[in-house]
């Protein structure tokens, strides 16, 4: 946040829960990111240089921090603006002005929801693709491979469901209905076609598209 008043009442109000980093604007916040790792960003909207969209955008779309959740500030009434806090990936809002409780109460939320969802400890190797979900990192070959939180989601379902024909419909309501995130299958054929080219390597093919139904794992087998 630019405004250093509110940033130092929000640190006395929370230091003694948390270890608060902060920064005055989106370009400082994104240096430190490259320096350490919090575990939930809060950001205002307005702010000059980069605004709390261009950093939420700029986070969930680099795979080092895609998985870290974002609370946007806003003062911005207009609905709009919310919805596209949320469509850049942010996993929250909260209007300005705000109470210390409120905002208390949407941090709470937040870690108890990363607690929930945090995955067990579940890794797929095949000799050519590793996947570990509850670190979120893949490699192929032993390359790294770069992939978002939503990639992620999506190959763990298929490989807890190995073999079964997925429906888009069952796809687009697991993956993104879950979290109120509401997308067309549009949406989801990019997603798939993402998917496939990062994970495919000397013919295989992992994810078959079954022609008026759905999506299927086949684990690798050869084209």
């Amino acid at each position: 946040d630019d405004n250093k008043d509110l940033r130092n009442f929000l640190k006395c109000s929370f230091e003694n829960q948390y270890n608060i980093l902060e920064a005055g604007n989106g370009n400082e916040a994104w240096e430190l990111l490259q320096k350490e790792s919090p575990e939930l960003i809060i950001s205002d909207v307005m702010m000059p240089d980069m605004d709390g969209f261009e950093l939420c955008k700029l986070i969930k779309s680099t795979f080092e921090t895609s998985h870290i959740p974002v609370i946007l500030l806003t003062s911005l009434c207009d609905k709009s603006d919310q919805l596209e806090g949320l469509g850049l990936g942010a996993e929250d809002y909260i209007t300005k002005p705000f109470s210390i409780s409120a905002l208390q109460r949407k941090i709470k939320a937040m870690f108890a929801m990363l607690e929930h969802h945090k995955p067990a400890k579940d890794i797929y190797e095949d000799g050519s693709l590793f996947l570990d979900f509850s670190e979120q990192f893949a490699s192929l070959n032993g390359k790294p491979l770069a992939l978002s939180a939503m990639e992620y989601k999506m190959l763990n379902l298929f490989l807890k469901n190995p073999k079964q024909v997925l429906t888009r419909q069952q796809l687009l309501e697991r993956l993104w209905d879950i979290d109120e995130k509401y997308v067309d299958e549009h949406t989801l054929t990019t997603s798939i076609s993402r998917i496939r080219s990062k994970i495919g390597a000397d013919g295989d093919t992992y994810i078959k598209t079954v022609y008026g139904m759905g999506y299927q794992w086949t684990g690798g087998e050869a084209k």
